[in-house]
């Protein structure tokens, strides 16, 4: 019975949002928890910086970091 009503609660509240105007979107992101994110954080800036294309874009974005007062 329980279950039953914990999911009748989800499902009206569910409701309400869509009536709102918003819809359901469900994502996968990288796991942060993993040891192999810290590598994988360092890893592709540095593949980027190496592609000449890239170069352009990465000082846009350091020129708009430096604008805004943002600290890293």
């Amino acid at each position: 019975m329980k279950r039953d009503a914990g999911r009748l609660r989800v499902e009206r509240y569910l409701e309400r949002i869509r009536a709102a105007g918003f819809r359901m979107v469900q994502l996968w992101v990288p796991d942060t928890r993993t040891p192999r994110f810290p590598r994988e954080c360092r890893r592709q800036p540095r593949l980027a910086s190496r592609q000449a294309h890239e170069s352009e874009v990465l000082d846009e974005i350091e020129a708009l970091h430096d604008d805004e007062g943002w600290t890293a």
